[in-house]
Parts: structure tokens; C-alpha cells; sequence
């Protein structure tokens, strides 16, 4: 199979829905990461997507629809706080866990009765649901363990010859997944953090608390029982430019190849001092 990387150009997303109705998956952008996307409906297309990913079988997936969709057709009941959430942070990085209709193939939850649903803002993102006009179910577009892909070129970098297009929008401005909210409860609850904080959840919901899986409990949402998004190389972090070069020392006189690089705190605490 030929993979192929192309903007989100007319051409294109005809081609894309084309192959969702197929059951192929395509990989899209979106504002936190690349999504693997295929036709939640479809039970065949869902698996593969866990097939290429390497993904374990209990490890549930997040519905994308675009910002018109009626998500009512895909869930049971929504509490008065969600539908302030959603007014709030909708289109963007946020998604939010439903009792499920059961109306998505069973695969998308892995067996659970809820659906995670999430209205991404990424223009990329919505251009393709639109033109899909189905409920895309989209983990993130690496190989499992791998680190989180923010341009076309990691998803090529990992499924080229695997599936046929990856819609290219950019470099992704979040660089990690969406924070992951239960909202079957009457206290919506974080099951995976991300860039919609605690804080500003219950700055609209009034309330929120971050969820603590039990010992053996299956995972109600990606991110929560296995290793994510590890390079494949050895990392180790320095708290200071001293340390860094003592280990920069000791790694060159193994002739292992090194590279470093400064968190943005690091940035500004040198910029500080200059």
C-alpha cells in the first residue's frame, strides 16, 4: 500500500471519506495530536485500528465528530453540566465519556456502556468529519508505547505502507491528548489529564475531581493502565547544565550519540539570569 501525505484540499476529502466508508483508516490532524481514525460503526475497521497500533484489546477508544454533529444519536443521557462543558470547551481539547447508546461497534469501548466523544478544533479535523459525516474513532497515530505524533511526517514515520492517506494540517499546537472527562456521574471526573485543567472544569461545572483507578480496574479511558508515548531511545533528565555535561562527558566517552535539548522552564530561567 502506498501512503500518502496531502492537505485537507477538496480532492482529498472526498478521497478520505471514501476510504472510511471502505473500512481503511486514515490518519488526520488535529490541535493536540495526529488522530488514526476509521468508521466507529464499523466493526472490521475498528480493529484494525488496534492492529496497527499494537494496541491492547481493553484499551478504549475516543469517538471524533464534528462540531454540528448530534451527539445525542450516539449517547444515552447527558447531565445539565456537560452540556455547560461542551458550550465552554467544545470545539477543542476535551473529551467527554457519556453512557453509551450502544450504537458504535462494541470495539470502540472495548465492552464498557460508555462512549468517550470528542469535537476537535483543529480546522484539518473538522474539514474531514464534516466530509465523513460519521463518528471517527481515533486514538493517537503512533505505534503503541511510541511517543505522541504532532506532524505527518512521525505518522509516515510509523505507518507508511500501512494505511493509504494522512491529512496533513501542520505541526499540532498541543503536543499532548486531550484531558479525558467522565461525565456519567453527578460530579464530572479527570481519567486523563491534559490541557482543559481541573480548575477550569469546575470553573463551569461548579465541581470536578480527578479520578483514581483501583487496583485491577479496567481502564475507563485511554491513558490509564498501560505505558504511553516513550521514545525509542535512552532519556534521562538533568536539573542543571552541570549535570547535563557530566553526562554528556561520560556518554561521549562511551561513543554512544547524545543530543540534548532545554525545557521552556530551563529556557527561561537561563534567559533570566543573561
Amino acid at each position: 500500500m502506498q501512503t500518502v501525505i496531502a492537505d485537507g484540499n477538496a480532492v482529498w476529502l472526498r478521497a478520505a471519506k471514501k476510504y472510511i466508508e471502505s473500512g481503511e483508516v486514515v490518519a488526520f490532524h488535529t490541535e493536540t495530536v495526529y488522530g488514526l481514525g476509521a468508521n466507529a460503526f464499523d466493526d472490521g475497521a475498528v480493529l484494525k485500528i488496534f492492529a496497527l497500533k499494537g494496541r491492547p484489546a481493553d484499551n478504549p477508544l475516543i469517538v471524533h465528530v464534528h462540531r454540528e454533529y448530534d451527539i445525542s444519536r450516539l449517547i444515552d443521557r447527558e447531565p445539565p453540566y456537560a452540556a455547560a462543558l461542551r458550550s465552554a470547551f467544545l470545539p477543542g481539547p476535551l473529551t467527554m465519556v457519556y453512557p453509551s447508546a450502544g450504537r458504535v461497534s462494541k470495539h470502540v469501548s472495548c465492552g464498557l456502556d460508555t462512549l468517550a466523544i470528542r469535537v476537535p478544533s483543529s480546522p484539518t479535523a473538522q474539514a474531514f468529519l464534516r466530509e465523513v459525516d460519521l463518528p471517527v474513532a481515533a486514538p493517537s497515530a503512533n505505534v503503541s508505547k511510541h511517543v505522541s505524533p504532532v506532524t505527518a511526517r512521525h505518522v509516515y514515520d510509523d505507518f507508511n505502507g500501512k494505511i493509504p492517506l494522512i491529512l496533513d494540517g501542520g505541526a499540532c499546537d498541543g503536543g499532548i491528548e486531550s484531558t479525558v472527562l467522565d461525565c456519567t456521574g453527578e460530579v464530572p471526573q479527570i481519567l486523563r489529564e491534559g490541557l482543559v485543567t481541573r480548575e477550569m472544569i469546575a470553573s463551569v461545572a461548579g465541581d470536578c475531581r480527578l479520578y483514581h483507578a483501583a487496583k485491577g480496574e479496567r481502564p475507563k479511558s485511554p491513558g490509564m493502565a498501560y505505558k504511553h508515548y516513550s521514545p525509542r531511545c535512552r532519556t534521562a533528565y538533568c536539573v542543571s547544565a552541570e549535570e547535563a555535561r557530566k553526562l554528556y562527558e561520560q556518554e561521549r566517552a562511551a561513543e554512544i550519540r547524545i543530543s540534548c535539548a532545554r525545557t521552556a522552564s530551563q529556557a527561561s530561567s537561563a534567559d533570566a539570569r543573561s
